[in-house]
């Protein structure tokens, strides 16, 4: 049977380090005032797609994420540490003009020293919406609440973009997200991406 199913990819709401602009990686940096309501405006919409089902990353900022769309749903969290975001090393907690003066050559390829591969990073995310869809009917929509470097780093992956042209799919903003839908042939396509609002009308494609 063809894949029916859709996936929604939420960057969790912002930190106190996003707003410094510091790379988190997996520290465990929880929400801010102005995180936290965006968190909640965002569960209020994405509640009328009415999901089947609901992963997170295990860190807190994107649990809570997730924990606003649950009280809205009433569906059940369920964890998974294969959607955390991008291990940092020796970069977690730094700036970005820190770590553009220390290394800059690396961060110009956004290639962390003692860091996870990105290419591992897209594997384990897609792997992690793989075990959420065994949660999910036929035609139903599964809500993956993560991180914005591994969601892109996944999306990438399940559309099976090569590694030299990652940096084509643009950042996601906090709370922020992306739709992938089924491609008849096999595979998926990217419907959305860093949205914040509904269209005013759902639209698979223009192929219809």
């Amino acid at each position: 049977m063809a894949e029916s199913r859709r996936v929604l990819c939420w960057r969790h709401g912002q930190t106190q380090w996003n707003a410094e602009k510091r790379f988190q990686g997996q520290s465990d940096i929880p929400l801010d005032d102005v995180g936290r309501e965006q968190a909640r405006r965002a569960a209020r919409l994405l509640a009328a797609l009415r999901p089947d089902a609901i992963v997170a990353s295990d860190l807190r900022r994107a649990a809570d994420t997730a924990g606003f769309l649950a009280e809205a749903t009433g569906l059940q969290v369920h964890s998974d540490k294969g959607l955390r975001e991008r291990f940092g090393g020796p970069w977690e907690g730094l700036t970005t003009a820190e770590i553009r003066e220390r290394w800059p050559e690396e961060n110009a390829r956004m290639e962390i020293p003692g860091g996870e591969p990105v290419e591992e990073v897209g594997e384990r995310v897609a792997d992690a919406v793989g075990r959420g869809l065994d949660l999910v009917p036929e035609g139903g929509l599964l809500v993956a609440v993560g991180h914005g470097a591994a969601l892109r780093a996944g999306i990438n992956r399940m559309l099976g973009l090569p590694q030299e042209i990652r940096q084509a799919l643009g950042p996601l903003g906090n709370c922020s997200w992306s739709v992938l839908g089924p491609l008849r042939t096999g595979g998926w396509r990217l419907l959305e991406h860093n949205a914040s609002s509904l269209p005013e009308e759902r639209v698979l494609g223009d192929d219809r």
